[in-house]
């Protein structure tokens, strides 16, 4: 079954095409279990962008206060961009991320086991929610969540959000794009060029809520992380009009408050043509903030 968004058709544009890098990285190795050599600097933003009267986009990311808990379970990010009309995919992609951070931290399983059943569980609760209420029928949100503890990253992604890495010199697109157009590109009906501009590009195949059962896509074990590494959250809104370079070198070049606000201006000035929503996080060496001034770790701010 295809998924439309229910949203004002947007501009024609040009995506970036970024090829699926992740059997580049060796997820295979096992984590270390010893304590990060890295501390996390992190910022998410979000905007209703240039075109849109509200924001279905919705985002945020968790330190949890107890040492306890931040030990087993680590930080969260997540992004989520509803769908289903002006009412019903703002509904979905806030309940998307409320249920998935309090079902991760809630979980007393393996962060890996908890982060899955969170999404089975905010799947669940979409589904439910629109059944029940005929204004929200059809509603349904990609979501792609990120999470960091000791020295491994572990992520959960359903949907055409995404997740980057930008490692070195290089960005690696970590998820893979559950839309028509890219399912098209992998059997070889239709090139990267021509899913660019292709009319149904907004048409993905699998979304939180849009069935009783979802399937997920994840990493088999946790990727092991290094100090200096920079993941990128962020909606379509965004990676529909910046390039994967760019991505790069504003993350690589700015702090993540300053570069979530550089890359929002860019898809802005770029015509904004939906909800813009960003997550930038650091691995930054031990000291690091103490260094240097900089924005309060915990942080979200959402743009009208």
């Amino acid at each position: 079954m295809f998924i439309r968004r229910k949203k004002s058709k947007p501009q024609e544009v040009i995506r970036a095409n970024y090829p699926q890098r992740e059997e580049q990285i060796d997820c295979a190795q096992e984590a270390s279990c010893a304590p990060p050599r890295y501390e996390i600097i992190a910022s998410l933003l979000s905007d209703t962008g240039c075109q849109r009267e509200t924001n279905e986009d919705c985002g945020s990311y968790t330190r949890p206060g107890d040492s306890e808990l931040l030990e087993s379970k680590g930080w969260l990010a997540v992004v989520a961009d509803g769908m289903g009309g002006h009412l019903a995919g703002e509904v979905a992609s806030n309940l998307a991320v409320e249920v998935i951070t309090r079902s991760y931290y809630n979980d007393p399983g393996d962060a890996h086991t908890a982060l899955k059943r969170a999404f089975l569980e905010a799947n669940r609760r979409i589904y439910e929610s629109a059944r029940k209420d005929g204004n929200l029928r059809g509603m349904g949100t990609t979501c792609t969540a990120l999470a960091l503890r000791n020295d491994s990253a572990l992520y959960v992604h359903v949907g055409d959000s995404r997740l980057y890495m930008v490692r070195g010199s290089d960005i690696y697109l970590m998820t893979q794009d559950h839309s028509a157009v890219m399912e098209m590109v992998k059997h070889g009906l239709m090139s990267a060029a021509e899913a660019r501009h292709h009319p149904d590009k907004n048409i993905i195949l699998r979304a939180l809520g849009s069935h009783p059962e979802i399937e997920l896509m994840t990493w088999q074990k946790p990727l092991p992380v290094q100090e200096g590494d920079c993941f990128v959250l962020c909606s379509d809104g965004l990676y529909d009009l910046v390039e994967d370079e760019e991505i790069k070198q504003v993350t690589i070049t700015q702090n993540p408050h300053a570069a979530c606000k550089t890359l929002i201006t860019m898809a802005k000035e770029r015509g904004g043509h939906d909800n813009i929503t960003v997550a930038v996080v650091n691995l930054k060496p031990l000291g690091f903030a103490a260094s240097r001034p900089v924005r309060e770790t915990r942080e979200l701010e959402v743009v009208k």
